[in-house]
């Protein structure tokens, strides 16, 4: 079988910054991982291609420096990794980069499963996955926790739903994303990490793809962020209650309650 796993470059929350002119993230300069669920997605299609065998193809949208987290894929185990790249691509919002990737996937072949986690850390959308499904009209279940072979040419999924479990049957091709508790990620292995640099890095730009210019990047992205504040957490203020007398001691705390709307 042919397993196909999308996966992003993120930048690291703790060190992320945001361009004041535009409102979009700046990606250039950041401590940059691998999209944490999309570790799971990766471990699934590994898991799967190591139990009936099969071919692992990574892809990933981004600048250059993407390739590090294609690297990093490869030294989990997947056997050939794409990366999508161009400057015609720059600040594509969900829409944008499905339509981009759905296009690039069309033209590496329709693989027989495609896995995405659900939802990436720095813009929590959960869109990518059912968009690419449809653009490319197959398939998708959102939120899988487990996922088995029943029948030949189906695929049993069960997804939470918010409300409980739903189990799903879905011929293939289809795309699943994948939740946290779908599995947990193998860690690279020792001649995986020695020899991700062999592994030949295919690159796709915006000349390779068959694609309505009007419908990638910026221009294409319907999604416009307005404005930008800082999160600026409360500060925390130490009460300490000395020498009082109990009734005066109890006023001063409930005061205080009552500044915080607690009481």
């Amino acid at each position: 079988m042919k397993f196909l796993v999308c996966i992003k470059q993120v930048v690291d929350t703790s060190k992320m910054e945001v361009d004041p002119e535009t409102g979009r993230l700046k990606r250039n300069n950041a401590n940059s991982i691998m999209n944490p669920v999309d570790l799971n997605a990766l471990e699934a299609a590994l898991s799967l291609r190591d139990r009936i065998g099969g071919r692992v193809t990574v892809i990933t949208m981004g600048p250059p420096q993407a390739e590090a987290v294609l690297r990093d894929a490869v030294a989990m185990g997947a056997d050939d990794i794409y990366l999508v790249t161009d400057r015609a691509f720059g600040g594509a919002d969900t829409l944008a980069t499905s339509y981009t990737l759905a296009a690039a996937i069309s033209k590496i072949g329709l693989p027989d499963l495609i896995f995405c986690g659900i939802e990436s850390i720095d813009s929590n959308t959960a869109q990518i996955g059912p968009e690419i499904a449809a653009t490319l009209g197959i398939a998708d279940v959102s939120g899988a926790s487990s996922i088995s072979f029943e029948k030949e040419g189906c695929l049993t999924v069960t997804r939470q739903n918010g409300n409980g479990a739903e189990v799903v049957e879905l011929k293939l091709p289809a795309v699943v994303t994948a939740l946290p508790e779908l599995n947990k990620p193998r860690y690279p292995s020792i001649k995986g990490i020695l020899g991700k640099e062999n592994v030949e890095l295919h690159t796709i730009t915006a000349a390779d793809l068959n694609i309505d210019t009007a419908r990638i990047g910026m221009k294409g992205s319907p999604t416009q962020v307005k404005r930008v504040r800082p999160v600026v957490p409360p500060q925390k203020e130490n009460l300490r209650i000395e020498e009082k007398d109990p009734q005066e001691s109890v006023d001063i705390l409930i005061e205080a309650l009552r500044k915080i709307s607690v009481i």
